[in-house]
């Protein structure tokens, strides 16, 4: 229905007669990125900016939650398990420097854009994700890397995840 089609989290058919996962209206239009052209970089006021493959990513430490995924429009969707690597490890392997007070997160999709500040993005519950409900993230569900913010509604865990970037302040997504 209308509704699902302009749900931006993807995750509406996970509610009862949902009937599967819905594609947000713009993942048509998103290019795929698999793990030979998937690239992450992180830059900004940084010491070490670097450029992960999806690989890389891969061979980091993981950290798996389940938590109930909340939505701004009121819906919830029971233990949901992310994987992923804490987005503070990126943070501190990249040598965040002390003027720093936000993280922006870009998106392949050419237009979404997100900001935690600094304290939301070291949260331990924070993750840059490449697994969900046990299996790859889907290009769907903003795969193959997503943000995942577990203690913020889901719109803040940005789809088809492709820069972080450590800003002096916080820019509205």
């Amino acid at each position: 229905g209308a509704v699902s089609d302009s749900d931006p989290t993807g995750l509406t058919g996970l509610l009862p007669n949902g009937g599967g996962f819905r594609y947000y209206s713009v993942a048509a239009s998103v290019p795929r990125k698999g793990p030979e052209d998937y690239r992450l970089t992180v830059d900004g006021l940084v010491d070490r900016p670097a450029t992960y493959t999806l690989d890389a990513l891969r061979k980091l430490p993981q950290t798996r939650m389940v938590r109930d995924v909340q939505c701004v429009t009121g819906w919830r969707v029971p233990e949901t398990p992310f994987e992923g690597v804490r987005l503070s490890r990126i943070l501190d392997a990249a040598g965040v420097r002390p003027d720093a007070k936000a993280v922006r997160f870009t998106c392949f999709d050419g237009t979404y854009s997100e900001s935690l500040t600094m304290e939301q993005a070291r949260r331990p519950d924070v993750l840059v994700a490449l697994r969900m409900r046990d299996r790859p993230v889907e290009h769907a569900h903003g795969g193959p890397v997503r943000l995942y913010v577990a203690p913020m509604y889901f719109y803040k865990s940005a789809k088809w995840l492709s820069g972080i970037s450590v800003t002096p302040d916080v820019r509205p997504g």
